[in-house]
């Protein structure tokens, strides 16, 4: 019985509700370097602050993903994503037209210390997420890696149960609910004029080009 009372308490303190005291914690431990779980407007995500070279490397770890894949990094708005990401007349016209939203820019990259922590080059992807948990976890920590929280290769997860029975090594899940979401972010790499549709998801390639 004693035991069991241990094991118990050990699994509630990976995971809190996406309140006050939940986001106070959840942004302590990105702040010391840990990995956290939370919900976005698409599917939960892993991630971690995007200027730590060695948090990031747990969640490459986590995911079970090769390093050739970049994660994407999440912004509170488009104002903190200008402190790392070049924005052109195009893409800051998207930018204003579906953040929060569903579309994640690939814009060049503005913050050179981003190339040794994401390993990246000149490239990075962002987005403003359209979810109250995950913009008041952004509004203290500015910026987080946000790749779906998965194992690479299989499906992504909407409920945070899932996450729990299926992912280790992290350091604290955000619960906010199930997410209700039908589909993936849209995926646009914006060079100038030129627009380049990595992944086509909630936001239609015609719904993105009316708004140029």
């Amino acid at each position: 019985m004693i035991l069991l009372k241990i094991i118990q308490i050990k699994l509630t303190d990976l995971r809190v509700y996406c309140d006050k005291i939940g986001v106070e914690r959840a942004v302590k431990i990105v702040s010391e370097g840990g990995v956290i779980i939370y919900p976005t407007d698409t599917v939960y995500g892993i991630g971690c602050d995007p200027f730590n070279e060695e948090a990031v490397r747990s969640v490459y770890k986590i995911k079970k993903r090769s390093r050739e894949k970049p994660f994407p990094v999440l912004g509170f708005s488009r104002e903190e994503i200008l402190n790392v990401a070049i924005f052109d007349e195009v893409s800051e016209k998207l930018a204003k037209k579906f953040w929060p939203g569903q579309l994640t820019l690939i814009l060049k990259l503005k913050d050179a210390r981003l190339r040794k922590t994401l390993g990246i080059s000149e490239k990075i992807a962002v987005r403003v997420p359209d979810n109250k948990c995950a913009l008041e976890l952004l509004k203290k920590c500015k910026l987080l890696v946000g790749t779906s929280a998965n194992v690479s290769g299989t499906r992504s997860f909407r409920d945070p149960d899932e996450c729990e029975k299926n992912l280790q090594g992290y350091d604290l899940l955000v619960d906010g609910g199930a997410v209700v979401s039908t589909s993936e972010s849209t995926i646009l790499e914006c060079e100038k004029e030129n627009l380049e549709f990595h992944r086509i998801g909630s936001i239609g390639k015609e719904e993105v080009l009316s708004s140029i």
